[in-house]
């Protein structure tokens, strides 16, 4: 049985380490919340966006791919992958997602 105060534990000192920009430590943070709760769309995207800020491009576009399919709807998630591909040099995918995020109402691209 996991334990989804230390999961939520990690994912905010996870979060607190990407708002002071330490996204190393951020992804290690995040990591351990996702392995206690690897269905957690919020975890999945704060962890990509710390690979995606410490140019892990594959591993941050693996993350927001998680965080799209549990959520596919959520516009930051497609925002975030849209990034990750534009930066692994996949343009048609990465529009495919920017598209997605301006339809669900995001106002990032």
């Amino acid at each position: 049985m996991t334990d989804p105060l230390s999961a939520y534990e990690d994912f905010r000192r996870g979060s607190d380490l990407l708002a002071n920009r330490d996204f190393h430590q951020a992804a290690v943070a995040l990591e351990r919340a996702k392995r206690l709760e690897p269905d957690k769309g919020s975890i999945r995207e704060a962890l990509g966006r710390a690979y995606l800020s410490s140019r892990s491009y594959s591993k941050a576009a693996e993350e927001f791919q998680a965080a799209v399919d549990l959520a596919p709807t959520d516009h930051y998630a497609h925002f975030g992958l849209g990034r990750a591909l534009e930066r692994l040099g996949d343009r048609e995918r990465a529009q495919f997602h920017y598209k997605l995020a301006r339809c669900f109402g995001s106002t990032l691209v």
